[in-house]
């Protein structure tokens, strides 16, 4: 059968955001660190829009709220070079850590000021940290998502993402006989999922500092990292997707950018194999004209019952 492989990047533009979030870690914000995201923000992103443009890529930026107040008229480069802009929190901050108000204030404040610029609601959420709450998948579909970019039940087909299920966690200090308990069935929700995957992100390997990240693995590493896992899937897959993360104060750098490219050419060198924003991802799974996965355990739900 010939393949469809759909790729695409998932852009994060924290810029300051990331850096002034870090309470989340125990730390304080760092003058030097907030250049870091200024220049995420400016020389960066220019970077990447150039490369982008250079490869006819359309991409989908994430981007906090914080950032698009903070740089209107670097996002609104953003905009006009017509790529998709989806919801990345306010200040980046961590959404495991925030109380259910606090969630649902930051959601709408996102919302709001996206739809400010764009001029129409947001399709696509993914978690500051791919940090989420076991509120998170009904806020989304409440608030009109069409689909999430934090969840990793698959790593290669998009699915309808299920509702946080309940489980009891092991407790030393009660009896065994009172934490032995299966997991609740699978509810899944009309929110379809684009899936989050630290091994297809700029991030941990070539991000210096705070929380997740190493800084100086070589981009022959990463490439070959990256690379083995669109082979297998390739391999192994008539039809998949192959969502990228990136960061441009990351992929802003010389030598990330010199890996992008080589990673763009290497795929395109590949048979049926487009490049789009993962809204379009998500609108081609949600109205079955893309193959994904069901996600299972215990009993799998469709999202009428999972209503119900």
């Amino acid at each position: 059968m010939p393949k469809r492989v759909l790729c695409g990047y998932g852009v994060d533009l924290d810029a300051v955001s990331s850096w002034i979030n870090a309470a989340g870690l125990g730390q304080r914000s760092n003058p030097t660190d907030v250049s870091r995201g200024l220049f995420g923000a400016t020389v960066g992103l220019d970077r990447v829009l150039k490369l982008f443009n250079r490869y006819n890529i359309k991409a989908t930026f994430f981007i906090p709220a914080h950032t698009l107040e903070s740089f209107p008229e670097q996002v609104a480069k953003v905009r006009d070079a017509g790529h998709e802009i989806g919801l990345h929190g306010y200040t980046h901050e961590y959404v495991g850590d925030l109380s259910e108000e606090q969630e649902r204030d930051v959601l709408e404040k996102s919302i709001s000021v996206t739809k400010a610029l764009t001029g129409k609601h947001p399709r696509g959420w993914t978690g500051p940290a791919w940090s989420t709450s076991p509120r998170t998948v009904a806020l989304l579909e409440q608030y009109g998502l069409l689909y999430d970019h934090s969840f990793m039940h698959h790593d290669c087909q998009a699915y309808f993402l299920p509702y946080h299920p309940s489980y009891v966690e092991t407790d030393l200090n009660l009896k065994a006989t009172e934490w032995m308990k299966p997991m609740s069935r699978i509810r899944t929700s009309k929110v379809v999922e684009i899936p989050a995957n630290w091994h297809l992100d700029d991030w941990p390997p070539l991000n210096i500092g705070q929380g997740v990240g190493n800084g100086f693995v070589d981009i022959d590493v990463v490439f070959k990292l990256w690379k083995a896992q669109f082979d297998f899937y390739y391999r192994e897959y008539d039809e998949f997707i192959f969502p990228i993360t990136m960061h441009p104060q990351v992929s802003g750098k010389a030598q990330v950018q010199l890996l992008q490219e080589r990673l763009i050419e290497y795929i395109n060198s590949h048979e049926g194999v487009q490049w789009v924003p993962l809204e379009v991802m998500a609108r081609e799974f949600a109205t079955g004209g893309l193959g994904g996965h069901t996600v299972s355990g215990g009993v799998q739900l469709d999202s009428t019952e999972a209503d119900a």
